[in-house]
């Protein structure tokens, strides 16, 4: 098929989902302004027609959601004074404000590069699932811009001094991180998001809090699958390595690893990630709760002579 019958964005209705695919996989679906011209009307449609409960935009190819806006037509335009410098801008601008403003459930599945204008199409939403593949970034003060598409809104938001540091220095948040950031809503691995998307597509009439629950339940969120008791251990061995002389704390975890040989939770952890892989470990105890706070206190007491020396 020769590419210029393939278009640039795909849109359809599948059941009652309306689907937006960036379908320009050989440049990392990268945001063009008929691209925008098409995908503006169609989420307006969709918001209002009574036929369609959410809205997924995705990318095609499985290496990008989208990497950016097509900056180098930008560029040409400007350099000559073309009107295309002000019309990309404009048209973006107010497609990002029609995403965060969207009534319906949008759900962007970030799969893969996220960056500047893909970022637009994707964080103002309710919804943004992020997977191993993701990469993000707004790494726009390297070409001598600033993060745009709505980041001087979704940046000063993120927790700390986050998105003050993701502005300047451009850097790349990897995989879970960025969920753990807050610029996605929800982690799920990313040879589940086919399912996840049939799921979506199956909802009768959904709710926002009914895509939440389809989202959540492809989420194993990470510390669930931990052990109670290191969990434990590990907060108080933090807590006290922050006062501590590197050996001081080379002596407290050598104290830790001997009570981890003396506990269960070690050999069942190797078991279920190393030897059987089933990735389901039986932790005792199974729950926070029932961690003593005693049993944790064993876990940093002197071992008299067998302490670790220097």
């Amino acid at each position: 098929m020769c590419s210029q019958t393939n278009p640039e964005v795909l849109l359809e209705k599948v059941g009652r989902t309306g689907m937006i695919t960036m379908n320009r996989p050989k440049v990392l679906n990268a945001l063009n302004l008929s691209m925008i011209r098409q995908i503006y009307p169609q989420l307006k449609k969709w918001e209002k027609d009574n036929e369609t409960d959410i809205i997924i935009i995705k990318g095609a190819g499985g290496k990008a959601f989208c990497a950016g806006g097509d900056i180098r037509a930008v560029t040409e335009a400007g350099k000559v004074g073309g009107s295309l410098a002000q019309d990309f801008f404009r048209e973006e601008y107010i497609l990002n404000n029609a995403i965060g403003a969207c009534r319906k459930p949008y759900i962007a599945l970030i799969d893969g590069i996220t960056m500047g204008g893909g970022v637009g199409l994707s964080v103002h939403g309710r919804f943004r699932v992020a997977t191993e593949k993701t990469l993000f970034a707004m790494p726009e003060t390297g070409i001598g811009l600033f993060p745009d598409v709505g980041g001087g809104y979704f940046l000063p938001r993120l927790q700390g001094k986050l998105g003050l540091f993701l502005a300047l220095t451009g850097f790349r948040l990897k995989g879970r991180d960025v969920q753990k950031a807050g610029v996605a809503t929800h982690f799920v691995e990313s040879k589940k998001i086919p399912d996840l998307e049939k799921e979506l597509v199956d909802l009768k009439s959904p709710s926002a809090e009914d895509v939440s629950r389809v989202l959540d339940s492809y989420q194993n969120q990470t510390l669930s699958k931990m052990s109670p008791t290191s969990l434990k251990i590990t907060f108080k061995q933090l807590q006290a390595g922050a006062a501590l002389s590197l050996q001081d704390v080379l002596v407290m975890e050598y104290r830790m690893s001997q009570a981890c040989m003396r506990g269960c939770d070690f050999y069942e952890g190797v078991r279920a990630v190393l030897v059987d892989r089933d990735q389901s470990p039986k932790w005792k105890p199974s729950t926070l709760e029932e961690v003593s706070d005693q049993s944790i206190d064993q876990c940093f007491a002197s071992l008299g002579e067998k302490d670790l020396t220097f």
